[in-house]
């Protein structure tokens, strides 16, 4: 544990933003790939992907501890412990309390989030740079389309909704079976002063092309789907599906970003899909992730693929 340790005797100030702090699963730090720290302000989050022992957690805690009166004297630390694997997670407060409603802050926007309950927390941290290229693009782009149209497929709880309104999006689609992340998209959308423009879509995408399709053609399609749901999506099965769609949902000249974070899948899964199924989508690159998430093997990391529909 000696590099997480290091990392948090290392903390230089209090954050005030939502991100990684340490990152084992990357592997850059030998030793410590079951280990996870996040700031989700005023609380630290602290993942295991492996079993803790009482031991652990509790030299952890005295580390953080230690560090948080240094640099936040006379605050009281709050933190939670977290032990997941692929399909459940424990979570557990150590100390301190956790916020509720619990807001937390990145790059000017405010999100929602829950680190008490289910497995993923409402705000994914490994995708801010693709929120960043989101809100960029957008803030671009409506310089020439003043009426920019976004798709926003495996919304979640909608955060590229909220950059991308931000920035100056006309009108934003938001799609996800699951109504009650919508539900909190919805609030969030509330907690940044948006919401009239932006439109929330309780629905299995698979069943919903006709409702999509009546809202387009879009300047933006954001594909983020899962990896794997039971029932719902499984990305070797049903990614094509979603990629052979995109040509008739884009305008000439819109952007497709494409998702995928599996260590199994690399960037070539996607792009020999987009081959195959949308040959006349040009790819534009790939997106970097985040400084905090270094991995040494790049391909088993997040993937952000930009594509772009030929001009009419």
């Amino acid at each position: 544990m000696q590099p997480l340790l290091d990392a948090i005797a290392a903390l230089p100030a209090t954050p005030t933003e939502a991100q990684r702090l340490f990152h084992g699963r990357g592997g850059a730090h030998p030793g410590c790939e079951q280990w996870a720290l996040d700031a989700y302000p005023p609380v630290f989050l602290l993942t295991s992907y492996q079993p803790a022992t009482d031991d652990e957690l509790a030299t952890l805690q005295a580390a953080l501890a230690a560090r948080w009166a240094a640099i936040a004297p006379g605050e009281p630390l709050n933190l939670v412990f977290q032990h997941r694997d692929e399909v459940r997670a424990d979570t557990r407060l150590l100390c301190g309390t956790v916020p509720d409603p619990h807001v937390v802050t990145e790059q000017g926007a405010r999100f929602k989030v829950h680190l008490l309950r289910a497995m993923n927390h409402g705000l994914f941290l490994d995708m801010a740079e693709g929120r960043r290229w989101v809100r960029e693009h957008v803030a671009q782009a409506v310089a020439t389309r003043p009426r920019f149209k976004v798709l926003n497929l495996f919304a979640y709880t909608c955060a590229f909704s909220v950059v991308a309104l931000q920035a100056g999006a006309a009108q934003v689609v938001n799609v996800d079976m699951a109504a009650g992340a919508l539900n909190t998209g919805k609030q969030n959308h509330q907690l940044n002063g948006l919401g009239k423009d932006a439109s929330f879509l309780p629905h299995d995408i698979f069943s919903s092309w006709g409702k999509i399709g009546r809202g387009g053609p879009y300047d933006l399609i954001v594909l983020d789907p899962p990896t794997y749901q039971k029932g719902s999506f499984v990305a070797e099965k049903d990614y094509a599906r979603l990629v052979r769609r995109l040509p008739d949902l884009l305008m000439p000249g819109g952007h497709a970003m494409l998702c995928l974070n599996s260590p199994k899948l690399g960037p070539a899964f996607l792009q020999d899909l987009v081959a195959a199924e949308a040959p006349e989508l040009i790819f534009e690159g790939r997106l970097p992730n985040p400084p905090a998430f270094v991995d040494v093997a790049p391909d088993r990391a997040l993937k952000v693929l930009l594509y772009r529909s030929p001009t009419a």
